[in-house]
């Protein structure tokens, strides 16, 4: 056994890292084996200092996931259970140093002052991704900041004059269910289907800001099926839910890139919803495209989950259930007989 001296900044830092209940902190002790006591301070500004116990491999590597955690608490990044868990992952696989520097990356301000970073080394290879090429695929389960990101690098993208014009487009797939006759005009129809990317803008710009863009036309959102025709010059340019197109759309729009433009497309594979056993566009150009210069094809995991830590659980055990019953072949049934 050994023991081993942690010191925050402040015993406001020390609340951040333990959690409500201190949560945090019964979680890193499970998972490592250690004991860890707070002995206080001398002031509150002065911040606490902690004792890790354990064996010396499980202390060491305690003492560099509470330095981690106490960066990001230091940068005004919130600390959760989840967070906790994924940098015990990345300490143990040898890549702390590369976590490091997820506190050092801001993608943009939010309207409310809140700096956007990746959250995991996932999401930052997916921004660097998108800052190097011109097209980038960004593939992954849900919960992974596909479409968030995305859709920050595009606002920062406008608010440096990059280029001249946002579009935001999806195809008009329902998920699953039939939500009939939607009452209202074109924007009406759309705006269900459309509400994620929504959602993000306000997240990014405020809605009266948003709603200005929207009026100069500097902000454009639409149904996949209004890109037919155009070429759009001088964009960034955002295709979700991508994995809902069929190969004759997703062909459609990536040959409506323009120049000093930017495509990303973002896509679950996993969560096609297209009617008829149709082929996903999203997987056909994943597979032919991944090598031609300037595009790059970004894979993220069940790890780049940045939701609630079920989702994870959830992703992982559909995996293992699509894994062990593989959907029938087209034309059969299951329990099928025939040779």
């Amino acid at each position: 056994m050994t023991e081993k001296i942690f010191t925050t900044s402040s015993s406001e830092q020390t609340s951040a890292i333990f959690g409500a209940f201190d949560v945090n902190m019964r979680l890193l002790e499970g998972k490592l084996g250690v004991t860890v006591q707070n002995l206080g301070g001398t002031s509150p500004e002065e911040g606490d200092a902690l004792t890790v116990r354990g064996e010396p491999d499980s202390v060491d590597a305690a003492i560099a996931v509470l330095s981690y955690l106490g960066q990001m608490t230091a940068a005004g990044d919130a600390v959760n259970e989840q967070t906790v868990e994924y940098v015990i992952g990345m300490v143990a696989d040898g890549q702390g140093e590369e976590f490091e520097s997820l506190t050092h990356e801001v993608i943009c301000i939010t309207c409310r002052g809140r700096p956007i970073r990746p959250k995991t080394v996932g999401q930052r290879r997916y921004v660097e991704a998108i800052r190097k090429n011109t097209v980038i695929f960004g593939l992954g389960p849900a919960g992974t900041g596909k479409t968030f990101l995305a859709v920050a690098m595009a606002v920062d993208a406008l608010r440096n004059k990059e280029v001249s014009r946002i579009v935001l487009t999806r195809p008009a797939v329902e998920a699953g269910e039939k939500l009939g006759f939607l009452p209202g005009d074109l924007q009406n129809k759309i705006d269900p289907y459309l509400r994620p990317l929504y959602d993000a803008l306000y997240e990014m710009m405020g809605s009266e800001n948003f709603s200005r863009h929207m009026e100069r036309g500097t902000i454009e959102i639409a149904p996949l099926a209004y890109m037919r025709g155009r070429t759009l010059d001088n964009s960034f340019i955002i295709l979700d839910e991508a994995q809902n197109t069929t190969a004759e759309q997703m062909k459609m729009f990536l040959t409506r890139l323009g120049n000093q433009s930017k495509a990303v497309v973002t896509g679950d594979p996993s969560q096609t919803d297209l009617p008829g056993g149709k082929k996903s566009g999203l997987a056909i150009a994943s597979k032919i495209l991944g090598g031609i210069k300037e595009i790059q094809i970004h894979r993220f995991t069940e790890r780049d989950v940045v939701r609630h830590r079920l989702v994870q659980e959830i992703i992982k055990a559909y995996e293992k259930y699509e894994k062990e019953n593989p959907p029938a072949p087209r034309g059969a049934w299951r329990g099928d007989r025939r040779s």
